[in-house]
């Protein structure tokens, strides 16, 4: 609670103007955190193939729609916002958000989240054995748990809030 005597500047939410950096580095360094797990991933011994056939980004055909943590969710918002994007486009073909319509490439291919990194795709290899990743799982888990996130959401609508909050 605050007090009516503190004085300190305040941002536009009425937080004080320290409290909005400190959240602000919380936040910078969950990204780096997430990042580095990302990284991580694709250190490991794992064989994989992706050819890109993009099949993995078509929601409705495989059935499956990854599901992001708090600091994934927000490490795509930026992405997504990065190319000029505020909104997830609809998709009534029940593509992935992220997938162009007019190339067929990932817009946030480099930032892509966990999910889509361990895809399912069996011309890449299938799915990483749960036991493969189940350490950089609990890493995100943990990144969550630090942002104050409620676990993992699908893909649109993690994003989407994060996109809104970004705002």
């Amino acid at each position: 609670m605050e007090h009516w005597l503190d004085c300190r500047p305040r941002d536009g939410r009425g937080q004080p103007n320290s409290m909005r950096r400190t959240q602000s580095e919380q936040v910078k360094n969950a990204l780096a955190k997430v990042q580095q797990i990302y990284s991580d991933l694709a250190a490991r011994p794992i064989e994989r193939n992706c050819v890109r056939l993009k099949e993995c980004c078509h929601f409705k055909l495989t059935g499956r729609t990854p599901y992001l943590t708090k600091g994934e969710a927000l490490l795509g918002a930026k992405a997504l916002r990065a190319t000029g994007r505020k909104s997830l486009p609809e998709r009534a073909d029940g593509s992935c958000p992220m997938l162009d319509q007019t190339t067929g490439n990932c817009l946030i291919y480099d930032e892509r989240p966990f999910g889509c990194r361990t895809h399912f795709c069996a011309a890449a290899g299938g799915p990483y054995a749960r036991r493969e990743v189940i350490d950089l799982i609990r890493r995100l888990e943990e990144v969550d748990a630090d942002l104050s996130g409620d676990g993992p959401r699908n893909l649109q609508s993690a994003v989407g809030y994060e996109l809104a909050e970004l705002d």
